[in-house]
């Protein structure tokens, strides 16, 4: 599985590179025009991400905008609603305005930071990644 990891945080990105790397190959990005241009990429090559976890607050583009052009690029290539990548949105935000936009635009689930590990392995298991390692 591949996984895209959008986060400007050093230490959450390290964090969650360890984390999700026992579930499938990591590519990690650090704002938000670097995600949409490795998932565009991905598009291209055939090769989607199938989870993709981006923080809300980056530079450049924030996570919700990156999380608009993603649901955008799948539909424009034709990818059914149920069939693209599942988003999970990370921020140390807790405001709802950004929560609603989020799942607005089709994010699959939410995870504040400081990320509980079990919570975010109850997340997974819920939208079907299993650990391979």
């Amino acid at each position: 599985m591949r996984i895209l990891i959008a986060e400007d945080d050093m230490v959450s990105r390290k964090f969650l590179n360890k984390f999700l790397s026992q579930y499938g190959e990591c590519d990690l990005v650090v704002d938000g025009l670097e995600a949409i241009d490795a998932y565009m990429m991905s598009l291209k090559d055939d090769e989607p991400y199938e989870l993709v976890c981006l923080d809300i607050m980056m530079p450049k583009v924030d996570g919700v905008k990156v999380l608009k052009a993603i649901k955008d690029l799948e539909n424009q290539k034709g990818v059914s609603v149920n069939g693209g990548a599942k988003i999970i949105m990370t921020t140390a935000l807790s405001e709802a305005q950004f929560v609603q936009k989020a799942f607005q635009y089709g994010c699959d689930a939410y995870a504040s930071k400081p990320i509980d590990i079990e919570k975010l392995e109850q997340v997974l298991d819920k939208l079907g990644f299993k650990k391979i390692k």
